[in-house]
């Protein structure tokens, strides 16, 4: 069948030892998966169910891109997650089960525009334009889990322009990935292609035009950014 207007190229994502790529479908993010990171942004780090917010499929870019900064905000925060991608749907999926549907894994950044989240907090209203913009979710190629297995422990860690700046361990997850499937898929059907970024450390903060942005996570990878100066910035915009 043809279509009225051109078909929106398929978001795709590198696959460490492949030829062939992971094609995204969704991305799903769990919030304030860490005690402390919760602490940070006020909130109490208890086990309370996790939270879910999304950003669409097209916010995900390569690890070593160039990016303009985004628009609307004075306040883009950097927050690194391990990249969960799932290799086979479910619903209702058992905790005990759940590693099964599991692809691979690699290091992301949930790109979050913090000045228009607190907004749209101040005003109960969504946060879709604190979270889901355009280039929002930079992605590592993904480590197949066949190669590498399942991290539950290992340093996650965030650098701009060298500095550190966040800094944990997996173990810290309140979470653990498995845990994370089975409870989302309670709410909606999973599929192949799927995405969970498992929530981030504490040390969120801001970047600006012309910052390097190095993630690394264990075993799994190491991701780098940068944002275009601000001349350059203004013009790719």
């Amino acid at each position: 069948m043809s279509h009225v207007i051109p078909v929106p190229k398929q978001p795709t994502i590198a696959v460490v030892g492949a030829d062939a790529t992971f094609p995204v479908r969704r991305i799903w993010c769990v919030g304030r998966n860490y005690a402390d990171h919760a602490r940070e942004m006020g909130h109490d780090p208890n086990r309370e169910p996790p939270f879910f917010f999304q950003k669409p499929a097209d916010a995900v870019v390569a690890s070593g891109s160039t990016l303009p900064y985004p628009p609307m905000t004075k306040d883009l925060h950097h927050e690194i997650e391990l990249v969960v991608a799932i290799g086979k749907g479910g619903t209702n999926i058992p905790a005990a089960k759940a590693l099964d549907h599991v692809f691979g894994y690699g290091v992301g950044l949930d790109m979050t525009r913090r000045d228009l989240q607190q907004q749209a907090k101040d005003l109960k209203r969504p946060w879709e334009m604190g979270k889901s913009f355009d280039q929002s979710c930079p992605v590592t190629a993904l480590q197949p889990a066949a190669k590498i297995g399942h991290p539950a422990k290992g340093a996650i860690w965030l650098k701009v322009n060298g500095e550190v700046k966040q800094k944990g361990d997996l173990n810290q997850q309140i979470w653990r990935v498995e845990e994370t499937i089975a409870y989302l898929s309670q709410f909606v059907a999973l599929e192949p292609g799927d995405l969970i970024l498992n929530g981030t450390p504490a040390g969120v903060g801001p970047c600006k035009a012309g910052d390097r942005l190095e993630g690394h996570v264990d075993g799994v990878g190491d991701l780098v950014i940068t944002y275009a100066a601000e001349g350059a910035a203004r013009k790719a915009a």
